[in-house]
């Protein structure tokens, strides 16, 4: 059974804490369900927790007018809302629920007392807010100089190091994911994913279901990276 404190210990943003500050602070966690489509937030709400996930899909997105762009689809073990959280501004994204959830929420001014007293969790956050603007940064690098399907083989397989292969199948690692889906995190329209994704099955690399991506070989998808 996945407990609170395994959950947290995880975490980069909490592995460096020794197992008593990891149990106070697991005491200022509370739970929160989200069923398949129910928003844990919205662009400009007010920032008031961290949230921890514990089981199931969050995916954070951006909408312009009749646009939507995924900036992110975070699994077990990752963590949202921390900059809100730091900076006391509204929430800069929505965050919603790709299918049902189980979240662990630690409100903002627990964390903030619980930050005061704990030198190197705040070392901590530094270096996972960082983690985060690096990788924005890679993603801009990789719009403006790496083709499409260079640019889609590296985000199927960092999607698909997030989570275990199918236990009939060790080999295959099944993204429950629409074409649409992935075609916002890209950037680009459905119909360009959908010429990439056959190109991906005639060579036996992945196989396409309705609302689901199923790569086949891991390895001939890595090497189609940069």
């Amino acid at each position: 059974m996945i407990t609170a404190m395994n959950v947290l210990k995880r975490i980069p943003l909490f592995a460096s804490l020794s197992d008593v500050d990891l149990q106070n602070l697991t005491s200022l966690l509370r739970r929160k369900h989200l069923g398949k489509g129910e928003f844990l937030f919205q662009q400009g709400d007010e920032g008031t927790a961290l949230y921890i996930i514990v089981q199931g899909r969050i995916k954070i997105s951006l909408s312009r007018r009749l646009d939507n762009v995924t900036l992110a689809i975070l699994c077990q073990g990752e963590f949202l809302g921390e900059m809100a959280l730091l900076d006391d501004l509204p929430r800069s994204a929505d965050a919603i629920a790709m299918e049902d959830s189980q979240l662990y929420v630690l409100n903002r001014k627990d964390f903030l007392s619980f930050l005061s007293n704990n030198g190197h969790t705040v070392y901590a956050v530094l270096n996972s807010l960082s983690r985060r603007l690096r990788k924005t940064d890679d993603q801009i690098a990789e719009m403006c100089f790496l083709n499409l399907s260079a640019r889609m083989a590296k985000r199927l397989v960092e999607l698909a190091e997030t989570q275990q292969p199918e236990e009939d199948n060790p080999g295959v690692y099944d993204l429950k994911m629409s074409q649409q889906e992935l075609g916002n995190i890209l950037g680009v329209s459905r119909e360009s994913i959908n010429k990439e994704l056959k190109i991906l099955r005639n060579k036996g690399v992945v196989s396409t279901s309705r609302n689901s991506i199923h790569i086949l070989d891991l390895e001939a998808l890595k090497k189609r990276m940069p």
